[in-house]
């Protein structure tokens, strides 16, 4: 028993045609068509859709083979979009902010969007930073074994801690040196764990991929494994296509 429609995407014309993709609960994905949006979606099994990793994935899976088929311009919609009808759809959506998705679907054309993320080792690079910076290894040394006031405890951490900023910094802006002259946009987002330092997003033409991941290499290459460098180079635009907020 269905509980709706599910949707993943929105496409400007032309039309996507031939798309044979599996949606979430493997329901077939189809099209429909409000002016000049075209919009794909399935049959919804459920009332909500968890946001499990199996869901999430087969959300953007979907959305990765219609890019895969050809169209590439898309505005992704937020995971979880369940309607009960089209009408809702052109009344909230579609009749607000039609001129707006326009301007995006402008500003995507022949753009993708690609992710780098990069995380480091803290304890490795602690020892790094000691091994340069004798002054504060020689401070360090002389508390070991001493019983210090919480004073002189709290100096050296915060003095280490500084420290440690001031290089996640450097590294964070050798990224930004080599990558942003290559994108028309970029976005930084939220660090999602203690270990990662650097997250942003890019809106690169779409033939000058293989430059942008050739730069990539250098860098890894320049941090000779000092650092993990999680590369995106094919993924649905959201960080490009939001709405601004009314």
């Amino acid at each position: 028993m269905g509980h709706g429609l599910y949707l993943y995407g929105i496409f400007p014309p032309p039309e996507p045609e031939n798309l044979e993709i599996q949606g979430l609960d493997k329901q077939p994905v189809y099209i429909h068509q409000i002016e000049n949006f075209y919009f794909l979606y399935s049959e919804a099994l459920q009332q909500r859709y968890l946001s499990s990793r199996r869901n999430l994935l087969g959300h953007e899976k979907v959305l990765e083979e219609a890019m895969q088929a050809g169209y590439r311009t898309l505005l992704p919609l937020q995971f979880g979009l369940v309607i009960d009808d089209w009408e809702k759809v052109e009344k909230q959506l579609i009749i607000p902010h039609s001129q707006e998705l326009e301007q995006l679907f402008e500003k995507l054309a022949g753009y993708r969007e690609v992710s780098v993320k990069v995380l480091w080792e803290e304890k490795a690079e602690l020892q790094m930073l000691l091994t340069e910076n004798q002054d504060l290894k020689a401070k360090r040394d002389r508390l070991e074994g001493k019983t210090l006031s919480m004073d002189e405890t709290i100096a050296i951490g915060q003095e280490i801690e500084f420290c440690l900023k001031q290089r996640c910094q450097q590294i964070a802006e050798t990224f930004q040196t080599d990558l942003n002259p290559l994108a028309t946009e970029t976005l930084e987002n939220d660090l999602l764990m203690e270990s990662m330092i650097y997250n942003a997003a890019f809106l690169i033409p779409w033939e000058s991929e293989p430059e942008f991941a050739a730069k990539i290499e250098v860098l890894d290459r320049k941090f000779n494994e000092r650092l993990k460098i999680r590369y995106n180079n094919f993924t649905a635009p959201y960080n490009f296509a939001q709405l601004s907020q009314p």
